[in-house]
């Protein structure tokens, strides 16, 4: 791969942001249950389904979780440790960088959320995906100051690359996977009205159409496919036979590597790559 990625001919990563009734509450200040009954699908139904069609093709993932989700479904937290997949840090509350006025509010909320998986699961991770993909410029050095490998959040690129933490020489840095909408569950199959999404939910067949379009056009260029799925939106009965089926057209790639994403990050991290900074555009 040409800007840092992984061997062979390109990396696909699974992710799922198991966001429960965090995300409903936290970034759309939902509390009514029909609204939260979608939420709770997630840690109930969908996460187990999503968990038994990654063990039927072996398949390492990552789940990004939010810290109310660890309080509140701590078995599955736990199921999802057990079979092996990575644990990555997804806000406590599903709040944004948005809704944070501050650099200690960003910062306590970081800790609130490490403090509930470390209580749900003894695990500190080492990846972090901002709820909504709501970044602060701050944030990279946030990540670093507290062990953080790397941030998925980003979309910017479509092959990682290395994210510097401010602009000074020499400053430390960490590894960036980048994201897209294009690649993301969210929006071709969410819907609620006066909250989210346009009305028209999408059938599977055609999901699955275009993620195997961009998964074949990134691997002929080398790049990282970095899929993000929701439990509670695609552990949907038929969402979950095309996560199936895109699986064996991944598995059927030769040299395609399959992996989660610290893998992807640790061997990035390896490599000779030039920090890339973010600073805020003026107009």
């Amino acid at each position: 791969m040409t800007d840092g990625a992984s061997p062979g001919q390109g990396s696909i990563c699974l992710t799922f942001d198991f966001d429960t009734m965090a995300a409903w509450m936290g970034s759309f200040r939902a509390v009514t249950p029909g609204v939260l009954s979608r939420g709770e699908f997630g840690g109930r139904v969908g996460i187990y389904r999503v968990l038994d069609v990654l063990d039927r093709y072996q398949v390492p993932a990552t789940f990004f979780i939010p810290g109310y989700t660890a309080d509140s479904f701590p078995d599955a937290v736990r199921e999802i440790a057990g079979r092996g997949h990575e644990i990555g840090h997804h806000g406590y509350l599903h709040e944004g960088a948005r809704s944070a006025p501050d650099a200690e509010t960003e910062e306590r909320r970081l800790l609130r959320g490490l403090e509930a998986l470390q209580r749900a699961v003894g695990v500190r991770p080492v990846g972090y995906r901002a709820p909504m993909w709501e970044l602060s410029y701050r944030l990279p050095a946030l990540l670093a100051k507290h062990g953080f490998l790397y941030d998925s959040g980003l979309m910017d690129a479509d092959h990682p690359y290395r994210l510097a933490t401010g602009p000074d020489e020499g400053a430390a840095s960490i590894i960036e996977l980048p994201v897209h909408w294009s690649l993301d569950d969210w929006e071709p199959y969410n819907y609620l009205p006066g909250i989210t999404g346009s009305g028209v939910i999408a059938s599977p067949a055609d999901v699955l159409a275009r993620w195997t379009l961009e998964l074949e056009a990134l691997v002929a260029e080398g790049g990282l496919f970095m899929l993000t799925n929701h439990p509670f939106v695609s552990g949907r009965a038929s969402r979950a036979v095309a996560l199936e089926t895109l699986m064996e057209r991944a598995r059927a790639i030769d040299g395609l590597w399959i992996a989660a994403a610290d893998q992807i990050a640790a061997h990035v991290a390896t490599l000779p790559l030039t920090p890339v900074v973010h600073l805020p555009h003026r107009a």
